[in-house]
């Protein structure tokens, strides 16, 4: 049977096809063995666990871990991929309400957490962690729906542990409920199609549903289905959904937890969590997303926040080509911006402008657009043959940023930015040596023929 288009299962369809997924059939422990495959794999193929001691369920990981990848989930090319999702984030889609879906195949009540085979993915974390969840949720004060991602720690039984930044907007959502002495409902949606994932990722205003988003970046209204705890709606396709409260009142010690840098933080307390009903589908299967400086915890992240910079960039500079937000800055930190012939002012403008639209950016780096922005090489030879540091060096002190930066003090972090574009006065002539064009492209014919 042919998967529906809208699942996440009718694009590991298309990987097989692609030789990008592998089935891992011998046995893998959750309790670090899946992490270590995931981690080792790199960005390498999609790894599904077939065969998982004390559980029935199979573990999916890897999905997303490259740009290329990415554009592959949202049925465009790696060079319409920031297009695309800054058209889909101005054009957003309602999603198309469904009577029935296959996420809910099997209904389970109250619901036991340590059923499912959650990964514990690192050695000095106090427990497995669910991080694949594209969280819904809705404005207690609006009644305008949202989609993000959050990491659960289960705490046995129908109970976790939800990890929140404080700025996030579940988390306002949270204390929102807290000052009206209400408890938050949440829907943690599992095993989602890739336009969901990225779509959860993005840093939208309040009130924008990121599962509007969705719908354009599939080009179709999400269908979905409403959950029978909560007036929630969630993605009729998904794998697997966990019908929850979250209890603003009621708090828990995290302990070391990993961070997209590599390191572990310890952020103290965090809310609590009840679930009340569990829906999957017959055979579900659990995605999971490697955590830490992992390249699909760091693309996701890092192609979502580029996206939303050069919206709010290009708002201000019409010479914006270009945002790149890459592995090097652990998909969150640093931001190298390609301007087509920018005027003077511009690139400081870029810098600013930068450094101060998301709070994680602490680099940005602005490039002429002949320099592509993801080419970490091109970029170091443009700061090379382009910057004056006396000149086109930016340092930004005491800088507001994120609990976590992994040297913040006190919320601040110094922030810099690299001008390395041409200036009309440096040199008389930038042209790059080469041979004629006309013989390049000859050649370049006939090497693709070899």
């Amino acid at each position: 049977m042919q998967e529906h288009p809208q699942s996440l299962r009718r694009f590991l369809a298309t990987l097989t096809g692609r030789g990008a997924l592998r089935i891992i059939s011998k046995p893998a422990s959750v309790d670090f063995e899946i992490s270590a495959y995931l981690g080792l794999i790199g960005d390498g193929p999609a790894l599904l666990f077939e065969n998982i001691p004390g559980h029935t369920l199979r573990v999916l990981g890897n999905v997303l871990p490259t740009r290329e990848r990415i554009a592959l989930g949202l049925d465009t090319t790696v060079a319409d991929l920031q297009r695309k999702i800054m058209n889909a984030i101005g054009t957003p889609i309602a999603p198309r309400p469904m009577s029935d879906g296959p996420c809910q195949e099997r209904v389970v009540d109250t619901p036991d957490l340590g059923a499912l085979p959650v990964p514990r993915f690192f050695e000095h974390e106090t427990g497995p962690y669910i991080t694949a969840g594209a969280i819904v949720a809705c404005d207690p004060e609006s009644g305008r729906g949202n989609l993000s991602f959050a990491r659960l720690k289960p705490l046995g039984g129908n109970r976790a542990f939800i990890g929140i930044a404080p700025n996030h907007h579940l988390a306002v959502f949270a204390r929102r409920a807290a000052d009206l002495g209400r408890t938050l409902p949440i829907a943690v949606t599992l095993g989602n199609h890739p336009a969901v994932l990225i779509a959860a990722a993005l840093y939208l205003g309040r009130g924008e549903d990121e599962l509007h988003v969705a719908g354009a970046l599939l080009g179709e209204p999400v269908e979905v289905v409403r959950c029978g705890h909560t007036d929630l709606v969630v993605p009729a396709h998904c794998e697997i959904v966990l019908e929850g409260t979250l209890h603003p009142s009621e708090r828990v010690r995290e302990g070391p937890v990993s961070e997209y840098h590599g390191f572990y933080e310890n952020y103290g307390d965090g809310y609590v969590v009840e679930f009340a009903r569990l829906t999957r589908r017959r055979d579900a299967i659990l995605q999971v997303i490697q955590p830490g400086y992992a390249p699909e915890h760091v693309w996701i992240g890092g192609e979502a926040i580029a996206a939303g910079l050069a919206i709010r960039l290009s708002q201000s500079l019409p010479s914006v080509r270009a945002v790149a937000v890459t592995p090097a800055g652990c998909g969150r930190m640093h931001a190298v911006v390609s301007l087509t012939a920018p005027r003077p002012g511009d690139a400081r403008q870029a810098i600013s402008l930068g450094l101060s639209a998301v709070n994680l950016v602490k680099r940005v780096t602005v490039v002429d657009d002949d320099i592509d922005p993801w080419d970490a090489a091109r970029v170091e030879w443009a700061i090379a043959t382009r910057m004056r540091a006396d000149r086109d060096l930016v340092v930004v002190p005491g800088a507001k940023t994120d609990r976590s930066d992994p040297i913040e003090q006190g919320g601040v972090i110094a922030k810099l930015g690299f001008d390395a574009t041409r200036k009309a006065d440096d040199r008389d002539d930038w042209t790059l040596a080469a041979p004629p064009a006309a013989v390049m492209a000859k050649v370049k014919r006939e090497i693709e023929n070899l």
